[in-house]
């Protein structure tokens, strides 16, 4: 699938992965609604971005809001053609703490927004994207979630987070199977260590330490590294019901 005349959902898409894959993505000449609970990110994003882009405040938990997403952009561009599922929250606290166990809400919330946000967007930007005229191939979209390599090295305090990710990636194989018979392909990223707002809480001495542990290159990932694997997700029809690791060679540790 080229990305020219195309349109896109962004989730998350008023910082971070999100706002480079919609940056790169209007470059190639793509329609992109951005999607983010951030109102003033998102707007100040889609506004940069020009006639091509459009921002609809939405929480990804919310059925109602997700649709309204989706309507919007089907009436500002015709169709949908894919969805990036970048929205995601982190969060880091011991199972069994020295004052408390982990407090459940805490994990509620990172497992709400990480994988039931992914899993609304998909569903629901699906029904519009089976209803595509089939292009090369029989295709009629695509799908690109994020997933993180926590999922499979999960650091400790991590428990929350890498279950999530480890959802979004054990369901992208069932998904692409059943999308396959309306020609639309799923595919995850799992990123490893990227200079994103989720990172930006850490001062700037940590990230630099961070960095350091990344074999090669020695350093974070950068958003547009992101944006370009999913623009060669997009482009590339063979690429399909796989998770991709875009992490320097990393390998976390146990803390």
């Amino acid at each position: 699938m080229k990305l020219s005349k195309k349109t896109f959902i962004i989730t998350g898409g008023g910082s971070g992965l999100g706002a480079a894959t919609a940056r790169l993505f209007v470059e190639g000449g793509a329609n992109v609604v951005l999607c983010d609970i951030n109102a003033e990110a998102g707007n100040e994003t889609a506004s940069a971005l020009g006639d091509n882009a459009k921002f609809v405040q939405c929480d990804v938990v919310d059925e109602d809001q997700v649709q309204a997403v989706v309507d919007a952009a089907a009436q500002s561009f015709g169709t949908i053609d894919g969805v990036v599922c970048c929205a995601g929250v982190g969060g880091s606290a011991r199972v069994a703490g020295r004052e408390a166990a982990y407090p459940l809400d805490q994990f509620k919330r990172i497992m709400d927004i990480n994988v039931i946000g992914t899993f609304n967007a998909i569903r629901l930007s699906a029904m519009v994207m089976t209803k595509n005229e089939p292009g090369e191939d029989g295709e009629r979209g695509v799908v690109i979630n994020t997933a993180s390599v926590a999922a499979y090295e999960g650091q400790i305090g991590q428990a929350a987070y890498s279950a999530s990710k480890g959802a979004i990636i054990a369901m992208t194989l069932p998904i692409a199977r059943e999308f396959a018979q309306h020609g639309i392909r799923v595919v995850t990223i799992a990123p490893g260590l990227f200079d994103t707002p989720l990172l930006g809480r850490h001062p700037e001495e940590k990230k630099q330490a961070l960095a350091m542990t990344v074999p090669f290159p020695k350093r974070l990932g950068r958003a547009d590294e992101f944006a370009s694997l999913a623009k060669q997700i997009v482009e590339n029809g063979m690429l399909n019901g796989e998770t991709i690791r875009l992490d320097g060679a990393i390998r976390m540790e146990p803390k």
